[in-house]
């Protein structure tokens, strides 16, 4: 299927090429698009000359592994990505967080579930920010402003870089300060996902989160940690 019949194109990185060649048959029935890269290396060449929405990173990649491919492509870019480990081990899933990943997938994985995280990624960023671009909606709390039609943060006069998925956390913090959220709630709210006990995905994303608008800050953090309950919003 050729990209410009598509209405999303992603960057797909992985050198074992027969996964890729698989899960292109089933993006292709999406009507995704996607251009696949066999090392870090070539993926930073087609993210350099190319458009994409979605970038799903393997950690383990020869040239350039998936993490410092997610870091030079944070640099410039707030787009989705999806990080893709053969191991199963809380550092690797912390690590590629904090570096601004939004999800990650452990392998051996089923096809049909990566498509569905990503579809899910894909909806949650430019379906919904087209809905509330058209509400032209906004939300602010103690100096922080969330225009949710562009998709920004200011606090303070200054425009704070976040993740898409730092962003739907802050909005639903804004959207009910001083209500209290359980880990679950938040997951299921932002990920659109059955939670499945995974603490440090709402964790290392509200850390993260507070070192962007907290950091330099004396006063009462915005977002507060309720011990044995949760966080909220202080008003």
């Amino acid at each position: 299927m050729e990209a410009n019949k598509t209405k999303y194109q992603i960057l797909a990185a992985d050198d074992e090429e027969e996964l890729l060649d698989i899960l292109e048959l089933y993006l292709e029935r999406e009507g995704i698009g996607i251009r696949k890269a066999g090392d870090g290396i070539q993926a930073m060449r087609l993210f350099k000359n190319e458009a994409f929405d979605l970038a799903l990173l393997d950690v383990m990649m020869p040239g350039l592994d998936g993490f410092a491919v997610l870091r030079k492509i944070r640099q410039t870019s707030r787009i989705p990505a999806i990080m893709l480990t053969a191991k199963d081990q809380d550092y690797d899933k912390i690590l590629g967080l904090e570096l601004g990943a939004d999800d990650y997938i452990t392998k051996p994985y089923n096809p049909l579930e990566v498509v569905a995280r990503i579809k899910a990624q894909l909806r949650r960023n430019y379906d919904y920010r087209q809905e509330l671009k058209e509400e032209k909606k906004e939300l602010s709390l103690r100096g922080v402003r969330l225009n949710l039609a562009e998709g920004t943060v200011m606090r303070g006069g200054r425009s704070i870089e976040v993740t898409s998925t730092e962003f739907g956390i802050l909005k639903m913090f804004l959207e009910r300060p001083g209500v209290i959220f359980t880990k679950q709630q938040i997951f299921e709210r932002v990920w659109e996902e059955p939670y499945a006990g995974d603490d440090n995905t709402v964790m290392v994303h509200i850390s993260n989160l507070r070192k962007k608008l907290e950091e330099g800050e004396e006063k009462a953090p915005l977002i507060r940690t309720v011990k044995g309950l949760g966080y909220k919003a202080e008003k």
